[in-house]
């Protein structure tokens, strides 16, 4: 199955605030591991950018949650850079009262 609407997605804040922010408690971890396997920091954070945006057009959308706030999809993609490659894991959400997907997270993972 495909993430719904992938052309409207939407990609907020979560790179900077989280994901790609080594002073943030939680996601300097993976702003780390971005770094270290890919050479992705906040600098050239585009390059993550197209790549999820190509990727939720690209790639099958595993559905594994449904809750009060909406339904939580899963996209797992490889990712290589000049700098490295690595399988990325991310996450979003179709809110209630929505048709599009969020970014909620993305993650380097082993296979």
């Amino acid at each position: 199955m495909k993430l719904p609407n992938p052309k409207r997605a939407i990609l907020g804040d979560k790179l900077e605030r989280y994901c790609l922010n080594f002073d943030h408690s939680v996601g300097k971890h993976k702003a780390l591991l971005f770094k270290k396997r890919l050479g992705i920091t906040l600098a050239n954070k585009n390059v993550l950018e197209k790549a999820l945006l190509k990727a939720i057009c690209d790639h099958s959308a595993v559905l594994y949650k449904k809750d009060t706030w909406g339904i939580h999809y899963d996209v797992k993609f490889f990712l290589e850079t000049k700098f490295g490659a690595s399988w990325l894991l991310s996450s979003w959400i179709i809110r209630v009262k929505e048709d599009f997907p969020r970014l909620t997270n993305v993650y380097p993972v082993d296979k």
